[in-house]
């Protein structure tokens, strides 16, 4: 199953003008839990599937009581200067749709 089956919602939106954040929502326990239990949605799986250093990941966090994963890097162009191709940094969760969940 993919991730964007079992997510309720993926966005990604700017943490500021430095910095994207990714959030993954659910709608219910046993589609949370399995995402978490599955391994697939790490740090490290995130970084290469974005293609950056797991350093450049300032945050990844798993908020249960928000049934949700709220993952935080740091852009390669300072939003809205030249260069930027997603002012908003609301274009930045597509990646995340395609991940196997087992």
């Amino acid at each position: 199953m993919k991730l964007y089956e079992l997510a309720h919602v993926l966005r990604s939106k700017n943490s500021g003008p430095f910095a994207v954040t990714l959030d993954i929502l659910f709608d219910n326990e046993a589609a949370y839990h399995r995402v978490l239990a599955s391994g697939a949605v790490t740090k490290k799986s995130v970084a290469a599937l974005y293609r950056i250093p797991e350093t450049r990941i300032t945050d990844f966090a798993a908020y249960d009581a928000g049934l949700g994963i709220k993952i935080t890097y740091l852009r390669d162009t300072p939003s809205g200067t030249v260069g930027d191709r997603d002012v908003y940094g609301a274009q930045q969760h597509a990646p995340l749709m395609d991940i196997e969940i087992p």
